[in-house]
């Protein structure tokens, strides 16, 4: 159970490094020559979509461990 976990978690992130700029964010990224710019706005906003995952995941091992 805990390796299905971690394995999942790890899946999440390594996916999420790679999309996690919007449209918008991305257009005026590359429209400059600000490479550092864009990696910071990249790792800031998928620090910001992993967190919630991990806490619910957190959670829901919490009551599934609870109920068992």
């Amino acid at each position: 159970m805990k390796k299905k976990l971690l394995f999942s978690i790890l899946v999440i992130v390594a996916v999420a490094e790679g999309f996690s700029q919007c449209a918008m964010c991305r257009a005026v990224l590359e429209s400059e020559d600000r490479v550092s710019q864009a990696k910071g706005i990249n790792n800031g906003i998928t620090y910001l979509m992993v967190i919630p995952y991990i806490l619910v995941a957190f959670i829901g091992y919490m009551v599934y461990r609870n109920r068992k």
